[in-house]
C-alpha cells in the first residue's frame, strides 16, 4: 500500500466539508478528487470549498472524473446512498469509508443489493465500510472495548444526549426530525426509526460476543414545550414537540441485553418533565466487571455547530488506512483492526 494514500472526498454538506479539510491536512492522506452534488460548487477549488489555502483540486460533478483518478479510498458522506455510485466506485478499485448507515450490518442488507455491492468489490478488488459516531463509535467501538473486559455480560446500555437549541438548521429539526409540530403530526417512523438507524450496531456488537439477539424492538415518546420558546432554527410553539427519546432494544432470552436510547431536545422546559443531560454520552454495562461511563462534550452550545462535524467525520477519515488494507468486501467493525489515529 503507498503512501500517501490518495482520497477522493464525496459530497461537501457539514459532514464532508470537515472530512475534506481533515484530508487536506492529513500527514499521510492526499486528496486526489472532489465531488459535489451543487453546480455552483463545481470547478472551485476543493481549499476555498473548506476555508483552506488552494489545493489545485477542483471539485467535479462527473463520476466519471472520479472512477478514472484510480484513487485508494473515497470518503462517501452525500445525503443519501446511491447503490448505483457505490458500486461504480468500487469496481474502478477504489474502497469507501462512507458515513451512510447501509453498511453496519451486512447480514441485514437486502441480499440482492449486498450480492450486487460485494459482486462490485471482488471486480474491484475494494471494500467498503460504513462508520461515524453515532451509529459507529458509540454503538460498536465503544461496546466491543467496555465488553473486553467482561466474562459475563447482562447488559449494555448507550444513553445519547443531544441539546439541539442553537442548531441552526431548520429543514432539519422541524421538516425531517418533526420539532415544532403537534405531536399526532410527527413523520410516520419518526418514534421507531432506531431499528434501522441503530439496530445494525447492535446485532453486530451481540454476535461478536456470541450473544446473538433474538428480536429487536423499537419505539419512543416526545416531550412538549411548556411555553413558546425560541430556538436557533425559529420558534417552538407551547404544545408543539421539543423533545424526542427514541429506544431500541436487542432482546435475548425475553431480556433486553443491548440498549440505545437518544434523547434530542430543543428545551429543557418540557413537559412532561424530562431528567436531560448535557450533550454526550452515557454507557452503562452490567456484568461480572460493572462500569458507568460518561462522555461529555466540553463545547460551549454557541461553539457546537462548529465542532460537532467532526465527531462523525474525524473517525471515517481515521479509518481510510484500515479499509484500504482490508479484504475486499463490505467490512464491519469486528472485522478490522483498531483504529488508530495518525496525528503526526
Amino acid at each position: 500500500m503507498r503512501e500517501p494514500l490518495r482520497v477522493v472526498q464525496w459530497a461537501t454538506g457539514n459532514i464532508g466539508t470537515r472530512s475534506l479539510k481533515n484530508v487536506i491536512e492529513h500527514p499521510r492522506l492526499e486528496l486526489a478528487g472532489l465531488y459535489v452534488h451543487s453546480e455552483g460548487k463545481a470547478g472551485v477549488d476543493a481549499g476555498e470549498l473548506c476555508g483552506l489555502e488552494p489545493t489545485g483540486v477542483r471539485a467535479t460533478r462527473d463520476l466519471g472524473e472520479i472512477t478514472a483518478l484510480g484513487a485508494d479510498c473515497v470518503l462517501y458522506m452525500p445525503a443519501a446512498c446511491d447503490f448505483d455510485e457505490v458500486c461504480r466506485l468500487l469496481e474502478s478499485g477504489a474502497n469507501i469509508v462512507t458515513t451512510r448507515g447501509e453498511f453496519h450490518r451486512p447480514d441485514g442488507m437486502d441480499p440482492a443489493v449486498r450480492a450486487r455491492v460485494e459482486a462490485a468489490c471482488g471486480r474491484g478488488g475494494s471494500s467498503i465500510h460504513s462508520t461515524g459516531s453515532s451509529p459507529g463509535f458509540i454503538t460498536e467501538a465503544v461496546p466491543l472495548v467496555l465488553a473486553s473486559i467482561q466474562r459475563r455480560l447482562d447488559s449494555l446500555t448507550i444513553d445519547e444526549f443531544a441539546d439541539l437549541s442553537r442548531r441552526d438548521s431548520p429543514g432539519l429539526l422541524f421538516g425531517v426530525m418533526g420539532f415544532g409540530q403537534p405531536p399526532a403530526a410527527l413523520p410516520e417512523g419518526r418514534l421507531t426509526h432506531g431499528r434501522t438507524s441503530f439496530g445494525p450496531s447492535l446485532m453486530l456488537v451481540a454476535e461478536a460476543l456470541g450473544m446473538p439477539l433474538d428480536s429487536l424492538e423499537a419505539g419512543g415518546e416526545v416531550a412538549v414545550a411548556r411555553r413558546p420558546v425560541e430556538i436557533a432554527a425559529g420558534t417552538l410553539k407551547a404544545g408543539t414537540v421539543a423533545a424526542q427519546r427514541i429506544t431500541v432494544s436487542g432482546m435475548r432470552g425475553g431480556r433486553a441485553v443491548l440498549n440505545f436510547r437518544a434523547t434530542w431536545y430543543c428545551t429543557t422546559d418540557l413537559d412532561p418533565a424530562w431528567n436531560v443531560r448535557s450533550t454526550g454520552w452515557s454507557v452503562r454495562v452490567d456484568g461480572d466487571a460493572p462500569l458507568d461511563v460518561e462522555l461529555r462534550f466540553p463545547v460551549p452550545l454557541e461553539e457546537m455547530a462548529a465542532v460537532s462535524p467532526g465527531y462523525t467525520a474525524n473517525r471515517a477519515v481515521n479509518a481510510v488506512p484500515a479499509v484500504c488494507a482490508a479484504p475486499p468486501g463490505i467490512r464491519t467493525s469486528t472485522e478490522l483492526p483498531q483504529v488508530i489515529a495518525e496525528l503526526g
